[in-house]
């Protein structure tokens, strides 16, 4: 999605994709499917499966799902120059969460996203502006992205400063279309967005609900203020305010309507799930600040189980 939407908006665009995703932006381009029901595709993008292929560019957008990250990690470098900015958006809380922090746990290495430091030691925190993708995108096809909702990317520093290389990246997404602003808290509305991930991702996965069905189901709703509120008690040990309240969160989400959540959709294509990034690493930060993750931690341990079967069943398929 925002690859056609910057190409669209007349940005030179570098595509790295793979296999069947790959052949199709090459023989017909990304093709964009908007939310009004309006179409576009993005012809003659540079696409490639060989990140040294591609060459140095002014902005990497990370767009892999987190726990596909170490995988490639050494390979990113070959798309940077010295002044190259690395743009993470995966969901959750990000392996640089500490990263020039300033707080008491500043440097410190979440293992559950970072276990052996790969990614952190491959990707400086001092080239890394952030970002919190909010739109909800779906892919119907090789090549073809459906556009379901939403239009924000807000960016920022990890100090917090009000940078221009965070102006021009901001400056970059609104052309594309995007309402995008330059924060100086980034971690605090990335809590926001993380919080309802932590929930919903999760329990779509393991019932096969939507947004929308989760929401109006007073068991699957309860369970997911329960662990909302375990959530909001740790950011408030780390001292981030989270500035609406749980409700909220979920009447937000519930407004969305019958979407499924990105870990619903890899579980029916029979991907691993983003797990750790999403739930795992609310239960390790709980460790850290001392407090409870007794509902974090069941559906944890349920969604861990079901990862493993689909990452063993994997395993068996042939190449």
């Amino acid at each position: 999605m925002l690859a056609a939407r910057l190409a669209g908006s007349g940005h030179e665009v570098s595509v790295v994709a793979r296999g069947e995703q790959l052949r199709a932006i090459k023989d017909h381009g990304l093709r964009l499917l908007e939310a009004d029901g309006s179409a576009t595709t993005a012809a003659g993008l540079a696409a490639s499966d060989d990140f040294g292929a591609l060459g140095e560019h002014d902005t990497v957008l990370l767009a892999l799902k987190a726990h596909q990250i170490a995988a490639v990690a050494d390979q990113i470098d070959k798309l940077c120059g010295e002044h190259t900015t690395v743009v993470p958006l995966q969901n959750g809380i990000g392996w640089w969460y500490f990263q020039r922090h300033g707080g008491p746990h500043d440097g410190r290495r979440l293992r559950s996203l970072d276990p052996d430091g790969a990614i952190a030691a491959a990707v400086p925190a001092e080239r890394i502006v952030a970002c919190i993708a909010y739109p909800a995108a779906s892919k119907d096809a090789p090549g073809v992205v459906r556009h379901v909702e939403g239009d924000r990317f807000p960016v920022g520093e990890l100090d917090g400063a009000k940078s221009p290389r965070a102006r021009r990246l901001a400056e970059m997404l609104g052309d594309a279309g995007f309402k995008s602003r330059v924060l100086t808290d980034i971690r605090a509305h990335l809590w926001v967005k993380a919080w309802g991930n932590l929930a919903f991702n999760p329990i779509s996965a393991l019932t096969g609900a939507t947004l929308a069905e989760i929401c109006r189901n007073p068991a699957t709703r309860g369970l997911a203020a329960r662990m909302m509120t375990e959530a909001a008690d740790i950011a408030e040990a780390l001292g981030v305010n989270i500035r609406i309240g749980v409700d909220k969160r979920i009447a937000g989400a519930e407004a969305v309507g019958d979407h499924k959540t990105s870990m619903l959709q890899d579980l029916e294509a029979g991907r691993p799930l983003e797990l750790d990034p999403l739930v795992g690493v609310f239960v390790e930060l709980g460790e850290l600040t001392g407090v409870g993750t007794p509902a974090i931690s069941a559906v944890h341990s349920l969604a861990a189980l079901l990862d493993s079967r689909l990452r063993e069943r994997q395993s068996r398929r042939p190449e």
